[in-house]
């Protein structure tokens, strides 16, 4: 009788132990993987961002426009501006040289606008 009355929590004891194994493993490889946090810059380490009106065209300006160049030719055609809605419509304000295309800085101008 002794016998039934006993019960053995082996199997739940050896899930739960594995179980824990199992997450403890798996959090610290996942930890291993993901890489260090940078150190905070200082002021001094970020670099200078150029902004509209400062005579230096955007990294997106720059983009843009080359993307939109389709012919390479340094210039927006009214055709090429045409893939770029917000330049298309203001197209002929924008042309300020009335030359019928747009240079780089007449581009930045009106992508700042």
């Amino acid at each position: 009788m002794k016998a039934l009355q006993r019960r053995t929590y082996s199997f739940d004891t050896r899930s739960v132990m594995l179980f824990a194994a199992l997450s403890l493993g798996g959090v610290g490889a996942l930890h291993a993987q993901t890489a260090p946090a940078a150190p905070a810059k200082k002021s001094a380490d970020v670099p200078y961002t150029y902004g509209p009106g400062t005579g230096n065209p955007s990294v997106a300006a720059t983009t843009a426009f080359n993307r939109a160049d389709t012919d390479k030719d340094g210039k927006l055609s009214e055709k090429e501006a045409e893939h770029l809605p917000a330049i298309s419509q203001r197209f002929k304000e924008l042309d300020t040289d009335k030359n019928g295309s747009l240079s780089t800085k007449e581009f930045e101008k009106g992508m700042h606008s």
